[in-house]
């Protein structure tokens, strides 16, 4: 088995290597004068199970090309097998038609993927689900759920509280989490009228002296989860937690989540956290190196990964 890192999260990939206990296969991934990519092997990877870590987070287009050149010149030094490994996949968000003529990306970007030659993708908390079929090889969509219930369960054990979802679009993955933790359901009902902003319109559900723990794949802009604080404290919660995947945080996010009643954001480092995420006062990042590392092992095994969230 072979690890081979892109450029953009290489402390996510060391840590994913030092928990297999595997180094990373030598690997150069440098741009030209006018930033074309150029990739060159410096191991041999001829018949072996080759991991490709990369997520496609910003510059998202740099990044996926990275991936797609990474795995074509795997396929061409005759590797027996190709995994994408890709934390966050970028594009999730466009996984259908809005309205008339627009393309639906994620399709197109599963479609590069499978034709650069990769035989396999692994990733996180996809934004959608049916992503999955957008693929004609097998995808594995792990979970960050058993990190961030074993996170809550040592901050907020023995206290009263209740999952929020921030949308009625995200009910399942708080339910989930709900049922884990045995803690209640409540929803936040809002209007979106242009992308990027959100009101909120009403709760759904008894907030009232409860620590409220919002759960969601996304945060981008962070207005959704500063007004869904906002309205949750108006309805008596004593706190707000958020417990988001993907920590995408464009723009002035970050400051804007610094700025907020949020008592604490928790994300995940399938994105490399920014300089400022690392400073900012209540903002937490959670390693899920082990839990990647752990279903990379597996695959090589040909071992079962669903198992890892019975």
């Amino acid at each position: 088995m072979k690890l081979v890192a892109g450029n953009s999260n290489r402390p996510l990939a060391e840590d994913i290597a030092e928990y297999l206990r595997l180094p990373l296969t030598r690997c150069q991934v440098r741009r030209f004068a006018d930033m074309e990519i150029f990739v060159e092997l410096q191991e041999n990877v001829r018949g072996e199970d080759v991991f490709v870590l990369q997520s496609t987070s910003f510059p998202a287009n740099d990044h996926l090309m990275e991936l797609l050149i990474i795995a074509d010149a795997l396929r061409r030094s005759s590797a027996r097998r190709v995994t994408a490994v890709i934390p966050y996949f970028g594009y999730a968000r466009q996984d259908r038609r809005t309205s008339g003529r627009t393309p639906i990306s994620a399709k197109l970007v599963s479609n590069l993927i499978t034709n650069s030659g990769v035989d396999r993708v692994l990733t996180l908390d996809l934004h959608a689900g049916q992503i999955q079929g957008f693929f004609d090889i097998p995808v594995d969509n792990l979970f960050s759920a058993p990190v961030m219930v074993r996170d809550v369960k040592d901050r907020l054990n023995g206290r009263p509280k209740v999952v929020v979802s921030p949308d009625v679009g995200g009910v399942v993955r708080a339910r989930a989490l709900a049922k884990r933790i045995d803690a209640p359901l409540a929803i936040v009902d809002k209007r979106r009228e242009r992308p990027g902003e959100s009101e909120v319109m009403n709760i759904i559900g008894d907030v009232a002296g409860l620590a409220c723990i919002l759960v969601d794949d996304i945060v981008d802009s962070g207005g959704t989860l500063c007004n869904a604080a906002d309205a949750l404290l108006a309805q008596g919660a004593t706190e707000v937690y958020a417990y988001i995947t993907h920590g995408v945080l464009s723009g002035g996010a970050v400051s804007r989540i610094a700025g907020s009643k949020l008592k604490e954001l928790v994300i995940t480092d399938s994105i490399r956290p920014t300089e400022a995420v690392k400073v900012a006062r209540n903002i937490r990042v959670l390693s899920i190196a082990p839990l990647i590392g752990e279903a990379i092992g597996r695959t090589a095994t040909e071992s079962s990964v669903s198992s890892l969230f019975d």
